[in-house]
C-alpha cells in the first residue's frame, strides 16, 4: 500500500533569490516531495520586484506575499496580519498540512499560529543552534515555546540540534524527529584532474560575521603561512568582518597568499571548490553545515571547529575537527595536510553520494508528514491548556493572543465564507515514485521561471 499523497505548504522568510542553508534545504525538499507525488506550495515574503505567484522548477508554486523584509530578510510582526492571506492560500491550494522552516523567520511562527488556530496539521524544522545566556536567546526560546506549544511534530537537523531544541521549547522528546540535510552531489563534482603543482590551497566559503568565526581566521591564516611557505587561502565571502580580514592580510604582508573574493553567487560555489584542497570551517555555533557537505562533495579534506552539530555530519577520515581555539585550529590544518596525499576525491564524492541524499531526507520527511496527520485534532480550550503552561505572565499572554487570532478567524468566516474562496486547479506537475530516483538537478533546471520564462 503505497504512501497518501499530501498538499503540502511550505513556509518561511528565507527562500529563492536569496541562498542559505535555510533555502537550498525548502527548495530541494519541495521538488524531491513533488517527485514523490505530492503537491507542495512555497509561500515567503516579497524580495523586491518578485511579488505575487511566481513557478519554478517541476511546478513547484511559490507565492511571494506582499511583506518586505524588516531586517535580515524577516518581515516585521504583525501577529494578525497574515491571517487573511494565510487562510485563503490554505483554502486555495487545498492544503492538508503546513511545513514551518526556521525558527528566526517571524512568517513561519504566524503561519503555524494560523494554521493551528484554523485547525491544520503543522511540522517545524529547527535549522539553527540558540543559546540561553544573552537577551536575543532567551527572547527567541521564548517565542520558540509559544510557537510549539502547539505543534504536532518538529524536525531537527542534528540530534545536537534536537537536544538544543527540546531544552529551549519544553517540547517532548519523542515529537521531535532527526533528519539531516543533505548535497546536490550532481552540481558539487570535483574535478576531472587537479593541476600537479606543491602549492596547497584552503578555501574558506562563508559570511564573514562573528559567528562563523571569522576572528578565529584572522589569528589562524598568519600562522598557518609561516608554518608552511606552500599554503596559498582563497576565501569567499563578505560581512562586517571583512574589514579584519583585509587588515590581516596588510598587516603580515599577505596580499599574494590570501586571495579575497567578496561574496560568491551559489552556482559558482563548486566553482571555487575544485580549485582547492582543504576546506576551513571556522564556525563558532552551527546545527549541521551544508557547506561542509558541499565541499566533501567536490573531495575537499574538510577542517572544522568542533562545535554544535558538526561532528555529526562526515566520517572521521573526511574531517579534522579542532576546538575554536586559534591554536588548536591551526594543528589541526597542519594534521590536514600531511593527510592530503591519502585523500582521493573522487571516492570521497561517490562516498558523499550514498552519504547524503534529498530522496532519503523526503522519503524520511514524508513519515513524519503520516505521523502528524494521524494526530487527533483538539479542540480550543485543549490547546490553551498547553499555552497557559508557557509562564506564569507568558502563558496568559499567549492564551489571549491564540483568542483573538481565532475570533479574528472566525470573523473572517462570516465576512468572506470558505466557499466563496476559488480553489485552483491542480497543475503541478508531478512523477512516479520509482526506486532509484533521484533529486539532482543539472544546470538547465535551476533557473527560476513563470511557465519557462527565465526572470
Amino acid at each position: 500500500m503505497g504512501v497518501e499523497k499530501h498538499k503540502i505548504l511550505m513556509v518561511s522568510d528565507f527562500f529563492y533569490p536569496n541562498f542559505g542553508g535555510v533555502e537550498n534545504h525548502i527548495y530541494y525538499l519541495s521538488q524531491c516531495l513533488i517527485k514523490l507525488g505530492h503537491k507542495v506550495v512555497v509561500m515567503t515574503h516579497a524580495y523586491k520586484n518578485r511579488v505575487g505567484v511566481r513557478y519554478m522548477t517541476g511546478g513547484l508554486k511559490v507565492y511571494y506575499v506582499p511583506w518586505v523584509p524588516f531586517v535580515m530578510q524577516n518581515t516585521l510582526p504583525t501577529f494578525y496580519g497574515t491571517l487573511p492571506i494565510m487562510r485563503t492560500i490554505l483554502i486555495r491550494e487545498q492544503i492538508s498540512l503546513v511545513h514551518g522552516h526556521q525558527a528566526f523567520s517571524t512568517l513561519c511562527h504566524e503561519a503555524l499560529m494560523h494554521a493551528r488556530t484554523m485547525g491544520y496539521k503543522v511540522v517545524f524544522t529547527d535549522h539553527s543552534l540558540y543559546g540561553f545566556g544573552d537577551i536575543g536567546s532567551i527572547h527567541m526560546n521564548k517565542v520558540l515555546q509559544f510557537t510549539l506549544a502547539d505543534v504536532t511534530q518538529a524536525i531537527c537537523v542534528s540530534h545536537t540540534s534536537k537536544e538544543n531544541t527540546v531544552l529551549r521549547a519544553g517540547l517532548p522528546p519523542e515529537k521531535v524527529y532527526v533528519i539531516p540535510n543533505a548535497v546536490d552531489t550532481a552540481m558539487f563534482k570535483p574535478a576531472q584532474q587537479r593541476l600537479c603543482t606543491d602549492e596547497i590551497v584552503i578555501i574558506v566559503i562563508s559570511r564573514l560575521v562573528y559567528r562563523k568565526g571569522a576572528d578565529l581566521l584572522v589569528e589562524v591564516i598568519p600562522e598557518v603561512c609561516r608554518l608552511h611557505p606552500n599554503v596559498h587561502f582563497i576565501i569567499g565571502g563578505d560581512g562586517p568582518k571583512r574589514v579584519r580580514l583585509e587588515e590581516m592580510r596588510e598587516k603580515h604582508s599577505l596580499q599574494d597568499r590570501v586571495d579575497m573574493l567578496g561574496a560568491v553567487p551559489h552556482a559558482k560555489v563548486q566553482s571555487v571548490l575544485v580549485t582547492g584542497h582543504i576546506f576551513l570551517n571556522s564556525s563558532l555555533t552551527e546545527a549541521f553545515c551544508i557547506a561542509i557537505l558541499e565541499a566533501a562533495s567536490c573531495g575537499l579534506l574538510t577542517v572544522s571547529t568542533r562545535v554544535g552539530g558538526v561532528p555529526e555530519v562526515l566520517p572521521d577520515d573526511m574531517v579534522v575537527l579542532a576546538e575554536p581555539d586559534p591554536d588548536d585550529m591551526v594543528r589541526a590544518v597542519t594534521k590536514a595536510i600531511y593527510m592530503l596525499p591519502h585523500i582521493d576525491p573522487q571516492a570521497m564524492h561517490i562516498r558523499m553520494k550514498k552519504l547524503y541524499s534529498w530522496h532519503d531526507v523526503a522519503k524520511r520527511t514524508e513519515i513524519v508528514y503520516e505521523r502528524a496527520l494521524r494526530c487527533s485534532n483538539q479542540e480550543l480550550l485543549e490547546r490553551l491548556s498547553r499555552y497557559l503552561a508557557c509562564g506564569a505572565w507568558a502563558g496568559k499572554l499567549f492564551c489571549l493572543v491564540m483568542i483573538l487570532d481565532f475570533l479574528f478567524w472566525r470573523f473572517l468566516q462570516l465576512w468572506q465564507p470558505d466557499e466563496d474562496i476559488e480553489i485552483v486547479p491542480c497543475l503541478q506537475l508531478t512523477r512516479s515514485n520509482r526506486g532509484d530516483e533521484t533529486c539532482d538537478l543539472n544546470d538547465n533546471e535551476r533557473s527560476d521561471g513563470v511557465h519557462g520564462r527565465k526572470d
